[in-house]
């Protein structure tokens, strides 16, 4: 009988791709329930292809309410939560703290408590098979310094944004319920993630849309603030090979060991953009280093990430495949064969889509 997965958040930049690449893997082997509330980052639109699979269904619902999520255990044998619905945005975090502390504190209980309830026996053990995967950051290790170390699962908590802190608060939540009840559970931290499906407020796909338009490429501070850079298929490998492998309770750090300042990620993009535009293509003429503006900085901007994935390399014999440049012409060609999803996306079309799709529903 096929395993059913529930995916929160999986209309999302890293739950559309994990989707993608759980069926390019596994095929009709598995069964796979989307729950995403459809917030501005969820788009179906990434998962147009699926749509038609027996062995896929999507529903509508919001991680923090209890009855619907609730609801989806009760009229399906779930054996595997993927758990990625979470507000990310550190500016946005910045400007309504509440809204991240609702979805990723609040939303994080619910969907533990729902899966506790479903899974837990009379015993108080829980049903063979069982596991829940809590997808989670490296920005709750706080900041590091310029000149070296990492980022290790024992690595202090130090959380310095409103979005670091509420995913903190959700790792300790799952951790509590594995501590306290034995609950099946493991927690994922990952480093930066880039490639197809990512919502252009992002550092990545803004510049890429930008400098094609000609349009500013807005840098913090002096641009030399250090991420370490995962490919997105790689993080979804990553995820996978936890659930199959990881030893239960245990958090695993996935990182892509392709650590870069801001300020040379944009000179990147603009170098593999004029690399791989054709001669005749009158964008060409729109991109230069003259686009970069410098502009204040970020409140609380960490200086450094940097992950250490020793421990899943270790324990699962997992580690990153995709270098830095290769990840970034396959983004890179992606966005070229997708310009409708991106101009669905920044025009605000994408929205559109569920109502089309599914009205009456």
């Amino acid at each position: 009988m096929a395993r059913t997965y529930l995916v929160t958040g999986g209309a999302g930049f890293i739950g559309s791709n994990y989707i993608h690449y759980m069926f390019r893997i596994y095929g009709d082997g598995i069964r796979i329930i989307n729950a995403d509330a459809l917030t501005y980052a969820g788009n179906l639109e990434n998962l147009r292809d699926l749509e038609d699979r027996e062995n896929y269904t999507f529903v509508k619902a919001d991680i923090t309410d209890k009855e619907a999520i609730r609801a989806i255990f009760q009229e399906n044998d779930i054996d595997r939560v993927v758990h990625f619905a979470a507000e990310s945005h550190v500016d946005r975090s910045i400007r309504d703290p509440e809204v991240f502390v609702q979805t990723n504190v609040l939303g994080t209980a619910v969907v533990l408590n729902c899966a506790k309830e479903a899974w837990e026996q009379p015993d108080g053990s829980f049903k063979e098979g069982k596991k829940f995967l809590h997808v989670s950051t490296d920005e709750v290790y706080g900041s590091l310094e310029e000149d070296g170390g990492y980022f290790y699962e024992t690595t202090p908590y130090a959380p310095h944004s409103p979005y670091s802190a509420s995913k903190a608060a959700s790792d300790f939540l799952v951790r509590s319920y594995i501590d306290t009840y034995h609950f099946p559970a493991n927690i994922t931290n990952c480093s930066n993630n880039y490639g197809p499906y990512q919502f252009p407020e992002k550092l990545i796909p803004l510049m890429i849309n930008n400098a094609l338009h000609g349009r500013k490429l807005p840098v913090y501070g002096d641009g030399k603030n250090v991420r370490d850079w995962l490919y997105v298929e790689d993080h979804a490998k990553a995820i996978d090979l936890v659930q199959e492998k990881g030893r239960l309770g245990e958090t695993y750090n996935i990182g892509g060991h392709n650590e870069k300042q801001n300020i040379e990620i944009i000179h990147i993009i603009i170098e593999t953009l004029l690399e791989m535009l054709p001669e005749d293509d009158a964008r060409r003429k729109l991109i230069s280093t003259d686009l970069i503006s410098y502009v204040e900085d970020r409140k609380g901007h960490d200086r450094r990430y940097a992950i250490a994935p020793d421990k899943i390399k270790a324990e699962i014999g997992w580690e990153p495949e995709t270098m830095f440049k290769e990840g970034i012409r396959k983004t890179i060609a992606w966005y070229f064969e997708h310009e409708d999803w991106m101009e669905n996306v920044t025009s605000g079309d994408y929205q559109k889509y569920y109502e089309e799709m599914y009205k009456g529903n």
